[in-house]
């Protein structure tokens, strides 16, 4: 099924692993087959990585972003994981915890990013963090 993005003059992005730019005016960019596409504001640069949710967005991000090294992040989330899940008690974001993790046992990193916003919101919330980073509106690919 073809991906359909609208892209906001200058707006940025990664397709592949590659960083590009829209031109000067609104586009629309369809992709035809299966790839790694992440929005400018869906993508967390590593010194936004200060609060525990956002240290499992982190590497899945980067699995996501880059499969063929997809290993090398997989202990870092799995870290970041357990211990997130160690603290808390709510059952429903424990379950969110446990999806995401079979959507990356299942290499579907698209997927466990999207439940990861859930986690960044449930924690933005009960700590009262202002958001800075990844926004967690929008559906990108």
């Amino acid at each position: 099924m073809p991906l359909k993005l609208s892209l906001r003059p200058g707006e940025k992005f990664v397709l592949n692993g590659a960083v590009v730019q829209n031109g000067d005016r609104r586009a629309v960019l369809v992709l035809q087959n299966k790839a790694s596409v992440l929005r400018e504001k869906d993508i967390m640069q590593p010194e936004e990585v200060q609060t525990p949710a956002r240290r499992i967005y982190f590497p899945v991000m980067m699995m996501y972003l880059d499969e063929g090294s997809a290993e090398r992040h997989y202990d870092e989330f799995v870290r970041r994981l357990t211990e997130f899940m160690g603290v808390i008690a709510n059952p429903t974001v424990l379950a969110e915890c446990v999806n995401i993790s079979k959507h990356c046992m299942a290499r579907e990193y698209y997927k466990a990013l999207m439940l990861c916003r859930k986690l960044i919101d449930y924690e933005d919330e009960r700590l009262g963090n202002v958001p800075s980073g990844v926004s967690t509106g929008g559906h990108a690919g």
